[in-house]
């Protein structure tokens, strides 16, 4: 069980805790990174500002609609923190009941929201995380696996490209290219890339954004026609190719994944129309070791062959999960 699910415990039962009501209701559903999640996260946010016990119903609610379930098949629920049993590890027990222990917070309440954007990773990475749990046991360091199982659940952007040159600048830290002289790929017509906010800490982190604010970047390779579709099709497309790529991956390793400054992609930030805002090398800094960048090549590769095996027809887990939360 991670740290963070130690603090903030409860029944479900007592009011709001001090603070919490000001950070749920700065949650500005306009800005690009929560837009996507506004039509249910706008309804959660009004039972959370009511009560905590009042959100867990809305979610639950939901999660019985949806009949979703976790990384082992498990019918998904959210349940108090405090009825998760002393000693259990968090990612185990999600596996193994479908129970998610949640707080009355914004990191908990977003946690929850991806359960429902993109279930099918959710349970690919509780999969992989009670996995890892069962063969290694919970110690004082979680390994390169759960390493990058966490970093995922926690700060990952999901990148989605059509154009491999667009992909090999955001590895080769290539700013200018990526988001300067090719803004017209960002754009709502003859779109080439796009960014979906995934990582629950992120989106807690973006309530107030700052410019050095950076996620990590998952490279998904995606046909043309992806840009076509609506937004509907286009995350499951992500979800199912996605999870594939996390459960098929055997050695997850944090170098697959490229830093990506939130507010300097293209109309996400109206700061970043002028371009002296990405001479900031503070935030948008120069290349890394070329290791790093054959890592970032393979995460996508892996990517891209799950996804032709689902063009094909063969199943993933219909089923949701977690990190370390």
């Amino acid at each position: 069980m991670s740290a963070r699910h130690d603090e903030g415990r409860g029944t479900g039962n007592e009011a709001l805790p001090p603070g919490a009501r000001s950070g749920f209701a700065a949650i500005d559903w306009s800005k690009p990174w929560f837009a996507p999640f506004a039509e249910r996260g706008q309804r959660w946010q009004r039972a959370a500002l009511t009560s905590y016990a009042a959100l867990l119903a809305e979610m639950n609610a939901d999660a019985s609609k949806a009949r979703q379930v976790t990384g082992r098949g498990q019918r998904l629920a959210f349940i108090a923190q405090d009825e998760l049993p002393p000693g259990a590890a968090y990612e185990a027990h999600i596996a193994s009941t479908g129970c998610v222990p949640t707080r009355h917070n914004l990191h908990d309440f977003f946690n929850a929201s991806m359960w429902f954007a993109f279930p099918r990773i959710k349970a690919a990475l509780n999969a992989r995380q009670s996995a890892a749990i069962d063969l290694l046991g919970v110690g004082p360091t979680r390994g390169g696996v759960r390493d990058a199982l966490t970093l995922f659940d926690e700060n990952a952007l999901l990148f989605a490209c059509a154009d491999p040159r667009l992909s090999a600048a955001l590895r080769q830290f290539d700013w200018r290219t990526l988001l300067l002289q090719r803004r017209d790929a960002w754009g709502a017509s003859g779109a080439s890339c796009e960014v979906r906010c995934f990582g629950h800490a992120l989106l807690e982190k973006l309530i107030a954004p700052f410019k050095a604010c950076t996620g990590h970047a998952w490279i998904v390779d995606v046909p043309p026609a992806y840009f076509e579709w609506d937004a509907a099709s286009r995350d499951a497309w992500l979800d199912e190719a996605v999870s594939a790529a996390l459960l098929n991956t055997e050695a997850l390793t944090s170098r697959m994944f490229a830093p990506l400054p939130v507010l300097g992609i293209p109309g996400w930030w109206p700061e970043n129309e002028t371009p002296a805002f990405y001479d900031d090398t503070s935030v948008f800094r120069a290349g890394r070791r070329a290791d790093a960048k054959i890592g970032a090549s393979k995460a996508g590769q892996a990517v891209a062959a799950s996804a032709a095996s689902a063009k094909e027809g063969e199943e993933s887990p219909d089923s949701t999960g977690q990190g370390d939360g």
